[in-house]
Parts: C-alpha cells; sequence; structure tokens
C-alpha cells in the first residue's frame, strides 16, 4: 500500500493516516505530464513520488487505473475512503520537474502504468510503502516463458493466471569476481481457466512455432 502524506494534525495510523487533499487532474493529461487545477496544487514539488487515481465513491469489485490494485467485494469496506483507491494503486511515479507555481503540470520520471489519468482524478504525495502479511485480496499475473530450439524453432508456456506464493526475494550470483548477478528468486501457484474451444479446465497452454523449411 502507498503510505500517503497526512493531513494536518492527523492521527497516525498502521498504514498512514487520514491524508492530506488530492490535488486534481485537468483535461490534456498524458502518462508522463499530468496537468494539475492549480488551485489543489500547492504542496507538490520535484523529487515527490505521487500516487494517481480515481477516488473511492463506494464501487465494488476490482479497483485501480490499469492493473487492477485490490479487489473490493462490498460498498463500504475500505471504511468509506475517498483516497482509498490511491493508497492501493500501482500508478506511482516520481515527479523530475513542475511548471508554475503552484504547479500547473507535473513531469514524471516514468509513465504511469494505467496512461493518462481522467480529468478530475486525484493526485497525492507517497511519503513510502507499506506491505503487509496475509489479506483478502491476491494479485494474480500471467506468464509467458520462450525457449528457442537449435533450428530456430521455438516452444511457447502460457500461464494464464498466476498467483504469488511467496515475497519477492533475490540473491547474488558470483560471474567472476567482483562481477555478480543478481536473481530473481519466485514461485507461483497455476490457477486454471475455461478453454473457449471446449469448455476444459487448463492451467497451461504449450505452443510450438516450426523454424521456416523445418519439417513438422
Amino acid at each position: 500500500m502507498n503510505l500517503l502524506a497526512t493531513a494536518t494534525g492527523a492521527a497516525a495510523a498502521p498504514s498512514g493516516g487520514v491524508a492530506a487533499t488530492a490535488a486534481r487532474t485537468e483535461g490534456g493529461s498524458t502518462s508522463t505530464n499530468i496537468v494539475l487545477d492549480p488551485a489543489t496544487s500547492a504542496g507538490l514539488q520535484t523529487g515527490d513520488i505521487v500516487a494517481v487515481d480515481a477516488d473511492y465513491t463506494t464501487q465494488t469489485g476490482y479497483v485501480g487505473s490499469g492493473a487492477s490494485a485490490a479487489f473490493v467485494p462490498a460498498a463500504g469496506v475500505p471504511g468509506g475512503s475517498v483516497d482509498y483507491i490511491r493508497r492501493v494503486t500501482l500508478n506511482v511515479a516520481r515527479v523530475t520537474a513542475t511548471t508554475g507555481t503552484p504547479p500547473t503540470m507535473l513531469t514524471l520520471q516514468s509513465p504511469l502504468l494505467g496512461g493518462a489519468p481522467a480529468a478530475g482524478a486525484g493526485v497525492q504525495q507517497v511519503t513510502g510503502f507499506v506491505d503487509r502479511e496475509g489479506g483478502s485480496f491476491f494479485q494474480e499475473w500471467s506468464a509467458l516463458f520462450a525457449a528457442q530450439g537449435e533450428q530456430g524453432d521455438w516452444i511457447f508456456y502460457h500461464y494464464p493466471r498466476l498467483q504469488a506464493m511467496q515475497g519477492s526475494a533475490e540473491s547474488m550470483l558470483t560471474l567472476a569476481d567482483p562481477l555478480q548477478w543478481v536473481h530473481l528468486d519466485a514461485q507461483f501457484r497455476a490457477l486454471p481457466v475455461t478453454d473457449a474451444n471446449d469448455g476444459a479446465q487448463v492451467l497451461c497452454f504449450r505452443s510450438y512455432l516450426p523454424a521456416a523449411n523445418n519439417a513438422v
């Protein structure tokens, strides 16, 4: 979760207290240049990390622009906080430049995952991040692995639904001292999907792509 900058005088809370009021986007924003209503943007500055997404207004189901950041099973579960989606959104980036005082535009270091925000979306400063053990929402991923054969052919392994089995971890592998390679360690559980061809429940699709002029 994103730790949003708290409002002045807000009480401390494990995952962040009541957040400062969000700035508002205007039309013409892109994924890297956020146009702001200057009447709401005071306090945002170069170097800040910001979360950009819609308000929570009792939506249910998957929330968060672009990649879904959480699942809300029933209205009111997030406590009615208008900032809830920005607490969990993956649309987070660092500000590298501002235009105007107060800012009328933020230039971001990297594009927002969800693309250009809609006019009226909220922009809030992120002061840090917090991870929780447990919870009822499990982020799902998909994966495509490719292996090339000796004759230029390819084998593809497509897993449409994966759930992480452990937190992300890295280990260092020595190539030739002092050079090291960062190795990412991950474990996933494959979940079934319905094959539209015949309704079968499947975990993985394996595809073979022959090289040009190869015998099949």
